[in-house]
């Protein structure tokens, strides 16, 4: 064999990984019409009626184009002070697995921020890649109304008896979520929105734990992100609350998640369920 037909061989095995790919991504979808969006519907809370005092669920039907919006994995540990809470986190890790698994196909940009765990990501690209963002100032941040929560989670939350304590045991984010070549990991806010501006990015679609703490006021999360003007969504059913039965209002641990979800569309953003957001995803073409 000629020397140069030798070396262009290797090339090709060098290069054909990449071309099979980037042509399994185009048959997924995810690098298709750069104009392609999600139409998906939102259920937020309205006081139709000023002054009454009535505030009504309404739903509305929502486009959000692909290269404008990403997906925000928050605080899906590997390991929590609370048992009860570390139990859901591992039966929510799968499903939130499965919805980004879809999103990534489809070209939208996954973001894992598992909050005090960075020196276990320090030398991967993806936590490398968030470094290396140029700066972006964030714009003055809107005045909002911040009432209080309709639960109280006062002693942590955690209705299996634990308290909270120091060092957190949790050093990674849950292994059941997998963080793929072309996602980020960071825990900041100022790194997150800078990646945002810098992408065009508007919306943010938030799924994780827990929904009356760090969902909330995480640097990164609903509060601050809306604050600064970004179009927040939370998935409803992919989140969690730290909340103990035995305080107000005294409900199961499911109905104090869902009145932290009804009172985040009242005051913050609005959410989807993941089916309605997967089948959103799987129209795309």
């Amino acid at each position: 064999m000629e020397t140069a037909d030798r070396e262009m061989l290797t090339i090709a095995g060098r290069y054909l990984p990449a071309i099979v790919g980037f042509a399994s991504l185009l048959l997924a979808g995810g690098l298709g019409d750069s104009n392609a969006t999600l139409t998906f519907p939102l259920r937020t809370r309205v006081e139709a009626f000023k002054g009454s005092g009535v505030v009504q669920e309404a739903r509305i039907e929502n486009k959000l184009p692909i290269r404008q919006t990403a997906v925000l994995i928050c605080d899906m540990w590997d390991h929590h002070w609370c048992s009860g809470s570390e139990k859901r986190v591992g039966i929510l890790a799968p499903k939130i697995a499965a919805v980004i698994k879809q999103a990534r196909a489809r070209g939208l940009l996954i973001i894992h921020a598992p909050s005090e765990t960075m020196s276990f990501y320090k030398d991967y690209p993806q936590r490398q890649r968030m470094l290396e963002v140029p700066k972006v100032e964030p714009p003055a941040p809107l005045e909002l109304a911040d009432p209080p929560l309709p639960i109280d989670d006062s002693g942590g939350g955690c209705e299996t008896g634990e308290k909270g304590r120091k060092p957190y045991p949790w050093t990674r984010q849950h292994a059941a979520i997998p963080i793929a070549a072309d996602d980020v990991i960071s825990d900041q806010g100022p790194e997150i929105y800078s990646l945002l501006a810098q992408r065009g990015i508007k919306n943010l679609l938030v799924m994780g734990v827990h929904t009356n703490k760090c969902i909330l006021n995480r640097t990164f999360a609903i509060k601050q992100m809306t604050r600064w003007g970004v179009r927040c969504i939370l998935v409803r059913d992919l989140t969690d609350s730290m909340y103990d039965p035995q305080k107000r209002p005294f409900v199961p641990h499911d109905e104090g998640t869902e009145l932290v979800i009804q009172h985040i569309e009242r005051y913050w953003c609005p959410t989807t369920h993941s089916q309605d957001l997967l089948r959103a995803l799987q129209a795309v073409r």
